[in-house]
């Protein structure tokens, strides 16, 4: 999963089709039990372009999108935001997944 690098890259990712943000950090616990699990998640939802979002480096935009507990995902297609998974709570590859079945772009 590619890491977002810069504020401008997530403007312009957002108006792009069907990009799935998410949002964690290094220090995360929920976060390292999702991520092996993120390459089939991926590969297996291939309509869309997964970026991964440092919470910390990124504070500023978590709290423009209040995305307050991570691993969270926001969804965007053409600048719109079609949907987002947010909680503090840990998730499952089959919760992830009916977030992604329920996207409607």
């Amino acid at each position: 999963m590619e890491k977002l690098q810069s504020m401008e890259q997530f403007d312009q990712l957002k108006n792009e089709e069907k990009v799935i943000f998410m949002f964690s950090a290094d220090w995360c616990p929920d976060c390292r039990v999702i991520e092996p699990i993120l390459p089939e998640l991926q590969s297996e939802n291939d309509a869309y372009t997964f970026y991964y979002v440092d919470r910390d480096e990124f504070i500023d935009l978590c709290a423009s999108l209040d995305v307050f507990g991570i691993p969270s995902f926001v969804a965007f297609h053409k600048g719109e935001e079609i949907g987002r998974f947010v909680s503090k709570d840990r998730k499952t590859k089959e919760q992830i997944q009916q977030f992604i079945d329920s996207l409607s772009a």
